[in-house]
């Protein structure tokens, strides 16, 4: 398994790229990144092509993956599809870099459910609905996802209609999980970061 970092969104509502905000002297993709490291993974940094050259001050260009642009989708999804494409075999745990409240201990629960239950995909739920940018993909669902893509028969491109098309175990998030999904996506709501 693979630790996938996602930070190719075009921070359009923020302004700046949320991967490259500082919190606590590290930007938070390379908080992100020592989350995902805390579980003995191997830890990789989804981005897109205009943000690459920013992120290789901050990561090795080994641990960095562009979006595969000749795709035919946007947004997460074709993070974790061009993650897949580089490395098909292996199963992809991703955290999106604008949760910088996760925390470790959350992971390795989600991670624990992965050993443990036979699944394509493992999701959190708030309140029933998937969490699906904190999740583990396995190269199984993500092969199909990618087939049904290649298709025509991926009827929308969301990360939680993709989760629908693959048998998916999911864990309900306590009431005091659930600050640990916030994700932030303006200037205005980082006060009392």
């Amino acid at each position: 398994m693979l630790g996938v970092i996602l930070c190719g969104g075009q921070s359009t509502r923020m302004g700046t790229d949320k991967g490259l905000i500082k919190t606590d002297g590290a930007t938070w993709a390379q908080a992100a990144a020592e989350k995902m490291a805390a579980l003995h993974l191997p830890v990789l940094v989804s981005v897109n092509k205009d943000q690459y050259n920013r992120y290789t001050t901050v990561f090795t260009a080994a641990q960095l993956v562009k979006d595969m642009e000749t795709m035919d989708v946007k947004g997460p999804l074709l993070g974790l599809l061009s993650m897949h494409i580089k490395h098909p075999l292996n199963d992809l745990f991703i955290l999106a870099c604008d949760m910088p409240l996760m925390e470790t201990s959350t992971l390795k629960q989600l991670y624990g459910e992965y050993e443990k239950q036979p699944a394509e995909a493992y999701v959190f739920t708030n309140n029933g609905v998937p969490e699906p940018l904190c999740a583990i993909y396995t190269a199984a669902a993500l092969l199909h996802i990618l087939q049904l893509l290649q298709t025509s028969k991926l009827a929308r491109h969301s990360m939680k209609f993709a989760l629908e098309q693959v048998n998916t175990f999911s864990v309900p998030l306590t009431e005091n999980q659930k600050k640990y999904f916030r994700n932030f996506n303006a200037l205005a709501e980082l006060n009392g970061l």
